[in-house]
Formats: structure tokens, sequence, C-alpha cells
């Protein structure tokens, strides 16, 4: 009987345990939402690595490949491997400098590959994940906590989220995701800046400005 009694308060406690770190995670996450979407915009520039230990490519390997991006709201004028994406809230402008091509969908991204998009960043953790409390690591002079995300849909492209917050600011510093595939992409922040002046055209598409420069716009 005591062992029963033992066995019963270890698995309540455990989970009282699992529901304060889940608890504790949405917090911190809202948190952070809350102080990034109060901002009239936002200026991000980051440097991608990937990892795959399974096909031999260890992080470091080749160099970080690095871009930039301007959020809006849902609004986003990225740039990022030769292309600039620019998302006006209704449609999307993948604009290929390299081809001179233009392609236009309407809304944004498809979320299929499951891959995280500029839109959503600040709220995709609320909806089709279980949340938890990561480590705290010392990066770069900061105080990193991390929130490990796992996605509730077992055919996820995704197997894990893990999200950096600096501790004093409570701004995303890192995002590392890790597919089913293996693949590990690491996003790190290297520049912030909030509240830029931003022109009313910024995250508008100018055509007559490709066309004139002959891009060819699908």
């Amino acid at each position: 009987m005591k062992k029963i009694i033992v066995l019963f308060l270890t698995v309540c406690f455990t989970n009282v345990a699992f529901s304060q770190n889940s608890t504790n995670a949405k917090s911190l996450l809202d948190d952070v939402s809350t102080k990034m979407s109060a901002y009239n915009n936002m200026y991000l520039s980051f440097s991608q690595t990937l990892s795959n230990k399974e096909a031999g490519i260890n992080e470091g390997d080749e160099p970080p490949i690095r871009g930039e991006i301007n959020l809006q709201g849902e609004k986003y004028n990225l740039n990022y491997l030769g292309n600039n994406f620019i998302y006006d809230g209704k449609k999307l402008y993948v604009i290929n400098n390299e081809e001179k091509e233009i392609s236009i969908t309407d809304g944004d991204m498809g979320e299929d590959d499951g891959f995280i998009y500029p839109s959503k960043l600040l709220t995709f953790y609320k909806e089709g994940y279980n949340l938890a409390m990561g480590d705290l690591k010392n990066m770069n002079g900061r105080k990193i906590q991390f929130v490990t995300l796992n996605p509730m849909d077992s055919d996820s492209e995704i197997i894990k989220v893990e999200l950096g917050i600096d501790a004093k600011t409570k701004h995303i510093y890192k995002l590392i995701q890790t597919g089913a595939n293996g693949a590990k992409t690491s996003f790190t922040i290297t520049d912030f800046k909030s509240n830029q002046a931003l022109s009313e055209n910024f995250f508008k598409f100018d055509k007559q400005k490709y066309l004139s420069k002959n891009y060819m716009i699908d």
C-alpha cells in the first residue's frame, strides 16, 4: 500500500511540475510577444547555419548565410539568399534579382513545409506546440533562456523548435529548428533595431520600378 501511495504522489508531483514548467514557458513567450509586438517596426539582421549529423554536415563547415528583415505587424521586407520577399499583408512578392523574375501569390507563404515564417514569428507558439522551459545559457556575454517547443502534430516536418530569449531585453536572440530529416537550422539575431523611420511605401511592391528594369513578372 505504501508503494502505491508513493507512486501516486510521484506521478502527481511530476504532473504538477510539468504543468508549471509549461506555464512558465508560455508566460515568458507571451512577455516576449507583447514587448516586441508593441514596436512600430523592427529591423533584424541574422546569420543562419545548418547541421545534419546523419549527412555528415557539422555546424561551422560552411560560412553562415546572412540576411536581414524589416517587420511591421504581419508585413515584412526580407532579403535572404539573394532574393527579396515583400509581404504587404495581402500578397507576397518574391523578387529573384539574379534571374530578374518576380512571382506574386495571394496571402503569405504556405506552412506545409513546416517553416516558421516572419509574419508568424511572435505568435506561432500559441497553437500546435507543447512548451517547456529549456536551459539558461551564457552566450556572447548574454544570459539566454531557451524554451523548447514540440509540435503536437506527429506528421510535422519540424520535430523541435528551440527559442533563445535574452533574459534582460526579452527579445528573441536565437531560433533553432530541428527537422524530421535530422537537419538542424539555427538563426542568430546579430543586430536589432526598433521604431525605424520607414517610408510609407517600404512594404509595397513597385511594379513600374521592376518593369523598367526588364524583370519578368509572373
